[in-house]
């Protein structure tokens, strides 16, 4: 635990002052073909001060945590922060005052497993690829689990102790056949500890079956076309399109710097179908994958609609970036780890369910795509994307058609979005999304499935 009463080192702050000790313990196992290749436990704990004087900010950070390295920490930002305000000249205003509390610890109530528990189960899944999934000459099972335990206080009296965990579990199958090898992989997992999360492993035998099966039928599938196409983005790659396409354009720091978002606020941006958020911790009264409920600038989080019925309505902020653009601050100041100053980052982004019927939309297509899984995504300020796609099937006369090779979709973001026609009804998340912007980051991605037009990479 790195709860702490931090409050009274705060008494006599003369400036905005936020104060941040923090926990981040991870594990990683990897086992490929039976074999134990990573075994890797991490902890990296500290303290860190964050001091605004005349519009300039100092950092400092210790990895001790008692009361002369956070005395230390404070002075050091205070100093920085001073020396930099009486030599840059800034156009500046008092914050915003937040000053609410919370203490969330979604951590296991649970006896924890022991290292041995957890070995055994992993090898039962090895064990039941080899004995179900014939032909796969390659089979990785990874697992891995991040806590992050904060405890921030600022100056303005807003607290928060959180500790919130993620556990997720990778299936990656691979099949050789005419000298090709063919690969698939899943995840399965969320935001909470392994003892909650796999009580058993029957919901991991039903990822694997569920890899296999695609796998079997990539194997045996076709290139897709290049060109121009009619597809349905299910859950998976729209919301790496929320994240990576839009989300990024849209947040403050980005807008400062010269995101084309910028032009576009109040302007219609997307179908009148499509209303796009950056969740807070609940979405449609359902966790999210990342629950944030007072950032790391100690604001109080709630829902950005970055996009509502279309038309491009908000950006992501954090307390500086809210300032120069005359917005309100909504929670989306977040840092990794405790040397980690906060940036704008985002949370859980999704575009909102529509009222259509996934096997409605595919019957809506003569000659498509239904494309499934993403295996990477990037895109740019001007909101030009370029994604891979692992797992994806041919539409023909409004059915499922063949598998599909491995290919890529790319576009630019605000003019794919206006082509959108139809939006599932369901709602499905990520669970292990890392954002790398500056500092990789946990994220949650998600939504429904959109029918849309996109260029399609081809063989």
């Amino acid at each position: 635990m790195i709860v702490r009463d931090l409050y009274r080192f705060l008494e006599h702050s003369r400036d905005y002052t936020e104060l941040r000790t923090q926990r981040n313990y991870s594990q990683q196992i990897a086992i490929v073909d039976g074999n134990l290749v990573r075994n890797e436990k991490s902890e990296q704990s500290g303290v860190s001060a964050r001091v605004r004087n005349n519009g300039s900010w100092g950092f400092a950070s210790a990895t001790d945590i008692d009361d002369e390295s956070i005395e230390e920490v404070i002075n050091l930002a205070s100093e920085n922060a001073r020396v930099l305000g009486s030599k840059i000249q800034k156009d500046w205003k008092e914050f915003s005052r937040f000053s609410d509390s919370i203490d969330k610890d979604l951590s296991t109530s649970k006896p924890k497993k022991s290292q041995e528990d957890l070995m055994n189960f992993l090898h039962r899944i090895d064990k039941y690829i080899i004995e179900n999934c014939e032909d796969v000459i390659s089979r990785t099972v990874f697992f891995n689990t991040l806590d992050m335990e904060k405890y921030v206080v600022t100056s303005q009296k807003a607290s928060a102790h959180t500790l919130t965990p993620r556990t997720f579990v990778y299936i990656s199958l691979k099949i050789e056949k005419n000298g090709e090898v063919t690969g698939l992989g899943g995840t399965i997992g969320g935001p909470y500890q392994f003892e909650d999360g796999f009580e058993n492993t029957e919901k991991v035998f039903e990822k694997v079956d569920y890899v296999y099966k695609h796998l079997l039928n990539k194997v045996d599938g076709v290139f897709a076309k290049a060109g121009i196409h009619d597809v349905i983005l299910d859950a998976d790659l729209s919301g790496i399109l929320a994240h990576e396409a839009i989300g990024h354009t849209t947040e403050g720091d980005f807008v400062l710097g010269g995101s084309v978002a910028g032009d576009y606020v109040g302007k219609k941006v997307a179908s009148e179908l499509i209303t796009l958020v950056d969740f807070a911790n609940k979405a449609l009264d359902i966790d999210c994958p990342v629950p944030i409920f007072i950032d790391d600038e100690g604001v109080t989080a709630e829902d950005v609609f970055i996009i509502e019925d279309g038309i491009l309505t908000n950006f992501m902020h954090s307390r500086d970036t809210a300032q120069k653009l005359n917005a309100k601050p909504l929670g989306n100041g977040r840092a990794y780890n405790f040397n980690d100053e906060p940036l704008v980052r985002m949370r859980n982004t999704a575009i909102l369910p529509g009222s259509s019927k996934l096997e409605d939309m595919i019957a809506s297509i003569d000659d498509g795509y239904y494309l499934i899984q993403s295996s990477n995504g990037q895109a740019d300020s001007t909101s030009e994307f370029m994604f891979g796609v692992t797992l994806g099937y041919e539409i023909k006369n409004g059915k499922l058609g063949k598998a599909i090779k491995d290919t890529t979709i790319s576009g630019i973001a605000f003019e794919m979005l206006q082509t959108i026609s139809m939006v599932s009804d369901d709602m499905v998340w990520s669970c292990a999304g890392m954002c790398g912007k500056k500092q990789s980051i946990p994220v949650g991605m998600g939504g429904p499935a959109v029918k849309c037009k996109v260029n399609i990479g081809g063989r």
